[in-house]
Formats: C-alpha cells, structure tokens, sequence
C-alpha cells in the first residue's frame, strides 16, 4: 500500500513541473488569450498496481487467520478485498485537481487544455503562451504579463 501512495507522488500534470525526458528540448510557442477557465478534476489512474498490493496484503494477512482450511477461505476472500480497496486507494491518490482553459489563438482558431492548477491563476483576457513539448502542452502567462 505504501509503493501505491509512493507512485502516485510522481506523476503531474502542473505546469510547474517539467518531466526530466522534456529537459532540454526544444519547445514549441504560441501565443494566445485566455478565453475561461474552468475547475476540473483529473481522473485517477487504474494502472492495477493498487490492486495486486492490496490483494498480496489481503491474501497473506487473511491466510494466517485460524487452520489450514479457515487460512486459505480468508486468505481468499483478503485477497479480494484487498484488491478492491487498493484499486480504491490507487484511484482516490492519484486524483487531482484541475482547470480546463479555453484559448483564443492569435490566428483565430480556438484550443483547450486541462492541466493541474499551478501556482500562477489564469483569467479570461490574460495574456498566455501554449507551450507544446514533445506531444504535451501546457499554458503559462506570457513574459511581461505576470
């Protein structure tokens, strides 16, 4: 249960955090303005690592309950709920907090992005950069507006 919480501290989507693969890499910049902006949140992952550990954890906790016979149909029926409240786990840590901005290019055309609430707070008519990396993109005010 601990490697679920300890996985779910590394993964963002904040457009203060900078994966360590886009380090270095030449970005793409578009300016635009800020149309809304709009609280969201974020899904969390179900990537099943939750489930195995909170099935191991069950599994052997319910085994040492009682015989052989007892040991095993608990061990079982843990395994099962331990799966069930790690995939739980899993989902409800790996949850965040968002915003989905809708922006108005300087070409006319109009875009939108979910990404985790940052520390900068973006309000229609601000001023902003859509800053593409590798396939991911992230919004940010535009230099001399902050």
């Amino acid at each position: 249960m601990l490697l679920i919480v300890a996985l779910a501290g590394c993964t963002s989507t904040s457009p203060d955090v900078v994966q360590r693969g886009d380090a270095q890499r030449l970005s793409s910049v578009i300016d635009a303005t800020v149309l809304s902006v709009r609280p969201v949140t974020v899904e969390g992952t179900q990537s099943g690592v939750g489930s195995v550990a909170g099935g191991v954890v069950g599994g052997v906790a319910g085994a040492s309950v009682g015989g052989r016979r007892e040991g095993i149909i608990v061990g079982v029926l843990g395994a099962v709920a331990g799966a069930v409240a790690g995939n739980a786990l899993e989902r409800s840590t790996t949850r965040e907090e968002a915003v989905e901005i809708l922006l108005q290019l300087r070409n006319g055309e109009r875009r939108a992005i979910v990404q985790a609430r940052g520390n900068e707070v973006l309000q229609p008519g601000d001023a902003v950069i859509l800053v593409t990396t590798g396939g991911k993109s992230r919004v940010t005010k535009a230099p001399g507006t902050r």
